[in-house]
């Protein structure tokens, strides 16, 4: 039950926006083997000169397009699995025209001590919801 978000800079159509999320979690789902209802998006636009994300001594160039995604999900699964779903999201996001060089993913890992999902409880640590089996995801 990853939760993402979606930093862009302003410009994109609201399907735009939409295509973009949906190719994010189509790629998750598809990763990660997640109900398709666990859909948990954050897209904020922000203003040209406040996403800023060079190549990190990569040598190529971004455009004005980039896709700066942030994973928030529990600890547990193994560097394979993050890689494919790096190569996952990339792909997915081609298929909505957004080039390999323009996406940028941070991925951030936590307890299941460290969710809420409502009434200020933490379900996971309640037993109101079943802790998700990370072992199982690719």
């Amino acid at each position: 039950m990853p939760m993402i978000r979606i930093d862009v800079t302003q410009g994109r159509t609201p399907e735009d926006l939409a295509a973009v999320s949906k190719a994010i979690h189509a790629a998750v789902v598809g990763e990660y083997r997640i109900p398709e209802g666990d859909y948990f998006h954050v897209v904020t636009e922000h203003p040209r000169g406040q996403v800023v994300a060079l190549d990190a001594g990569l040598g190529f160039e971004r455009s004005d397009g980039v896709v700066m995604i942030q994973v928030f999900t529990q600890r547990g699964r193994s560097g394979e699995a993050k890689a494919a779903l790096f190569a996952a999201i990339a792909r997915e996001l081609q298929g909505v025209g957004v080039a390999g060089e323009d996406v940028f993913i941070g991925y951030v890992e936590n307890g299941a001590e460290d969710w809420s999902f409502g009434f200020g409880r933490a379900q996971y640590s309640t037993g109101e919801l079943a802790t998700p089996d990370t072992r199982n995801a690719s």
